[in-house]
């Protein structure tokens, strides 16, 4: 069975997606009703009905104002997950309520406090571009059927995109380029970093970019155990000026990619994905490519990964793995990630910026 690091915020939908109709998801194996009040406020809570476990979100389940009515038997809930009427009796059992989850909403982000604890000032980890008018951002959301790990390797390990990403993102120079990994284990945050000055332009560049011609491609990878992955990618022509002083970089092209990694149950997860980028901004014909081919990188890894806990699924006890230099950056998520999940083990999560 899976230890879940609980004491920490996941991203349990974009804000988009929460509205007044009844969303169902399950975060580390509890099902949790996500809606708005009339005001606007999120609200997350149990999505079982205490008489008999029925889903909320189901239709007919509806919101009546503020409050929840089961579609099987109408016990209705008030946002603080209080049960305030019942069929046939006017007395409402006192235990009749349901646990609700902390909430903040935060860069286009929904992220619920899954903890026994209470979160005190503790606050998730940045993405700021996502809702900057500085970027224009294409996102979305995939579930994967294999275990969340298997997407923080993935992710940590970007060497697979000359492979499994060939004809799109991925080229050569990515594989063959050594990384560099800084690890912060009081914060449970990994850095690699792959800096490639001369390197084929791939196609996801080139059509967006417009660049023709060989680039300096800089990957910098920050994973904040558990939950959030962002890629800092700065592609630009070979040869083009660095980053002055300063810290402007006109001469280049940024891209933010960013991967809220929420564990849904034991074998599957939420893959929420997004790429903001700081150029042609009001490209709808840009957007429209990145937004269609980022999917499609999504998706290849969605297969894969699916694919390889299949396989896992079917290996023998004590199977071994055999890791490489190119796996510093994941073993370390990994030792991060078990850590949090012992008793005691876990973390405050990122303080407020």
């Amino acid at each position: 069975m899976t230890d879940f690091a609980r004491n920490q915020w996941y991203v349990a939908a974009y804000g988009r997606e929460v509205g007044r109709e009844l969303l169902g998801r399950t975060v580390l194996g509890e099902p949790i009703l996500l809606y708005r009040t009339e005001d606007g406020r999120a609200v997350a809570m149990s999505d079982r009905c205490v008489h008999r476990r029925f889903p909320l979100s189901q239709a007919p389940g509806r919101l009546d104002g503020d409050s929840v009515v089961c579609g099987y038997h109408g016990f209705t809930y008030e946002p603080d997950g209080r049960c305030v009427f019942v069929p046939g009796q006017q007395r409402v059992p006192r235990t009749a309520r349901l646990q609700t989850w902390h909430v903040i909403e935060q860069d286009s982000f929904v992220w619920v406090w899954m903890g026994d604890r209470e979160p005190g000032t503790t606050r998730p980890p940045r993405a700021p571009w996502l809702d900057s008018a500085d970027y224009t951002v294409v996102s979305g959301m995939e579930p994967i059927d294999g275990g969340y790990g298997l997407l923080v390797d993935n992710l940590m390990d970007l060497s697979h995109e000359t492979y499994l990403h060939g004809g799109s993102i991925g080229t050569p120079e990515v594989a063959a380029t050594p990384i560099t990994t800084e690890v912060d284990e009081e914060a449970g945050v990994v850095h690699v970093s792959r800096h490639m000055e001369d390197a084929e332009c791939p196609p996801f560049y080139a059509k967006s970019t417009g660049i023709e011609g060989r680039i300096s491609r800089r990957q910098d990878i920050e994973y904040h155990a558990p939950g959030l992955y962002l890629l800092h990618s700065r592609i630009a022509p070979v040869g083009a000026p660095g980053p002055a002083p300063d810290g402007s970089d006109p001469h280049a092209f940024h891209v933010e990619v960013v991967y809220g990694i929420t564990p849904s149950t034991e074998r599957t997860t939420y893959d929420f994905w997004a790429v903001a980028r700081d150029f042609a901004l009001d490209d709808q014909k840009v957007t429209d490519f990145l937004r269609e081919n980022n999917h499609i990188v999504v998706m290849q890894d969605v297969v894969a990964l699916n694919v390889l806990q299949q396989s896992l699924d079917t290996e023998k006890a004590g199977y071994q793995e055999l890791s490489i230099n190119i796996d510093t950056g994941g073993l370390a998520a990994r030792r991060i990630l078990a850590r949090l999940a012992r008793p005691g083990g876990d973390r405050p999560a990122a303080a407020a910026r």
